[in-house]
């Protein structure tokens, strides 16, 4: 029988309203809600399920809403005694992954993510970086140019490796630019400016890791008790030293997301369940294998369809 992982989506895939029948229906999910609430000590729901979307987007309010939201959902789901081998999470979803792996209390998470957030809003004055999506270039190929754009002084590099044909790059806003022409011209089919506030997993972000490390070491970080498939290294990992030091890594290193999604394959994984706001992390899996089975936990009727179907099987 084949084995199952669990994924969790990063920033993007916040939705105003996101996880309201939880929070209205599951009282296990309330409490998650609740305790994220109290321990950032303002009304974190209420940006949740009110919006506006410009507020909800913001960086510092992203990252703790959509870890907050999609620990609400698996929390309903670990009712159902739903067996998985392995977590990822993408980007910010991989500290929702050490959540569900009980490497960290929803608490701490909470906390840790808002903190990251304002250091990586911090660690580039706003407008100064960017990053983009590339697609239809092979990795060789757009690695080289970043490359050399870097060289000649304003530095650009991948950051997110998230499915064939599918790669963002990272850096000074000059750098994605120019990276970007060079990279059509070179044949690349689209290049697409993402709405994000710096550039984010490129090399700008060393400042906020420093300062990110110091954050980590306020709170209990516990030996995994699945294998967790971190962003830097697409490889499992457990040990609690390992993975801080990887968490640390992240927000300066490359998402190599196609990578890991083939190593939970090659390692027996049949089903991939993304747990959370939005189907990016499926649709990115679709892409690196077709054969594989994927499902979305987004509401409750999602939950229930997909425990009948897996408890069916």
């Amino acid at each position: 029988m084949g084995k199952t992982a669990l994924l969790f989506p990063g920033q993007g895939s916040q939705q105003v309203g996101m996880g309201k029948d939880f929070f209205d229906q599951v009282p296990i999910s309330k409490e998650i809600f609740q305790k994220a609430n109290e321990r950032l000590d303002f009304d974190l729901t209420s940006i949740i399920f009110n919006g506006p979307q410009e507020e909800l987007t913001l960086t510092y309010n992203a990252q703790p809403a959509l870890l907050t939201t999609s620990a609400a959902i698996f929390e309903a789901l670990k009712q159902y005694e739903v067996v998985f081998d392995y977590v990822a999470g993408h980007s910010l979803g991989e500290y929702t992954a050490l959540v569900a792996a009980n490497v960290m209390t929803v608490e701490d998470a909470v906390y840790v993510v808002r903190k990251r957030g304002e250091l990586m809003e911090k660690a580039v004055p706003a407008g100064e970086g960017s990053m983009a999506a590339v697609l239809g270039m092979v990795q060789e190929e757009l690695e080289n140019i970043t490359k050399q754009i870097s060289n000649e002084g304003t530095l650009v590099q991948l950051a997110n490796l998230n499915c064939p044909g599918q790669i963002v790059i990272s850096g000074t806003k000059e750098g994605v630019q120019r990276a970007g022409e060079l990279a059509k011209e070179k044949g690349a089919k689209r290049v697409i400016p993402l709405e994000v506030s710096g550039p984010f997993h490129s090399e700008l972000m060393k400042p906020a890791a420093s300062e990110l490390s110091k954050v980590l070491d306020e709170v209990t970080i516990q030996d995994a008790s699945v294998p967790v498939i971190a962003n830097v290294t697409a490889a499992p990992v457990q040990n609690k030293d390992e993975i801080k030091s990887l968490l640390i890594e992240q927000l300066y290193s490359p998402v190599r997301w196609e990578e890991s999604v083939r190593s939970m394959i090659q390692a027996g994984v049949t089903t991939f369940i993304e747990i959370g706001a939005g189907k990016v992390l499926t649709g990115l899996v679709k892409k690196v294998d077709r054969s594989v089975k994927t499902y979305n936990i987004f509401d409750l009727s999602s939950l229930e369809a997909v425990v009948h179907d897996i408890k069916e099987v």
